[in-house]
This record gives C-alpha cells, sequence and structure tokens, in this order.
C-alpha cells in the first residue's frame, strides 16, 4: 500500500467522520420527526448504511406501505418486497415520484443513490439486478423505513 493511497483513505474515513458528527449535533432544517435516533439521522443525513441482517423489517411479510421515517411519505407497497438475500430490506418498485436519485462513486464504484423527494433523506441504493419486469433492485435501510400495515 502506498503512501499516497493510504493518505487519502484516512482523509477521507476522517472527514467523513466529522461531517457525520456535525449533521448529528446541528440542527439540520431537513430532520422533520423529531424522534429519529442518532443512527437513523446518521444514515439519513450523513449517507450511512446500516449493518446488514439487523432490520426487522427484512422478515414483515404483511400487506401494508413502507412509509418514510422522518417524513412519513409513503415510499413502496408491500407488494414490491423481496428477499434479496443482501440483508437489507429490499423492492423492486416505489412509488412513482417517491425518490431523487444521484450518482455516488464511494467504495470506488458507480452506484445509483437514492434519496427522499420530499425531505431529502437518503434511504440507499438501487441497482439493476432486481426480480421483474424492470429488473430494479431497491436496497433500502431498514432504519430509514416505517411500516404502515393494511
Amino acid at each position: 500500500m502506498n503512501k499516497r493511497f493510504f493518505l487519502k483513505i484516512f482523509s477521507t474515513f476522517f472527514l467523513s467522520i466529522l461531517f457525520t458528527k456535525r449533521l448529528i449535533s446541528v440542527e439540520n432544517p431537513n430532520i422533520i420527526n423529531p424522534n429519529l435516533t442518532d443512527e437513523q439521522k446518521r444514515i439519513m443525513f450523513g449517507d450511512g448504511t446500516e449493518r446488514a441482517g439487523t432490520s426487522p423489517l427484512n422478515f414483515e411479510k404483511r400487506k401494508g406501505s413502507y412509509h418514510c421515517a422522518n417524513c412519513n411519505a409513503k415510499l413502496f407497497e408491500s407488494v414490491s418486497k423481496f428477499d434479496s438475500g443482501t440483508g437489507w430490506p429490499s423492492f423492486n418498485e416505489a412509488i412513482p415520484g417517491a425518490f431523487k436519485t444521484k450518482v455516488d462513486y464511494s467504495f470506488g464504484m458507480k452506484r445509483i443513490e437514492y434519496h427522499c423527494a420530499k425531505c431529502g433523506a437518503h434511504h440507499g441504493h438501487v441497482f439493476n439486478d432486481g426480480p421483474g419486469p424492470n429488473g430494479k433492485r431497491y436496497c433500502n435501510n431498514g432504519l430509514c423505513l416505517i411500516f404502515i400495515p393494511d
């Protein structure tokens, strides 16, 4: 490992910690739900990720809808949820207009990141390896979602 690579990784890591702490400690105008945990704030407004396999929503099988934990915007219907085997709640279709996307080059690869169109909260990444006619897999952080049964 060369010195330049090490410095780049270290500085990126250090800046991300500072940026994340700033988001949690400074009042963020995009935070609508005052009951969000620090971990939810880190994920939703620091573009973080929860540990794979930790969300109880991975096992949710009831009919209903999934909403943004920050602003309560409806994002997914339960009929679009599937078990991707990745450890995160996954969906093959979002509610039209629910998300805005941007290109994310972190981790040395190009990915499409998606954010709630209403409040801007980061939810996850969308990939082109899902089931169904559109082939999409919305890989969502469970802490960013609220399930509302029918």
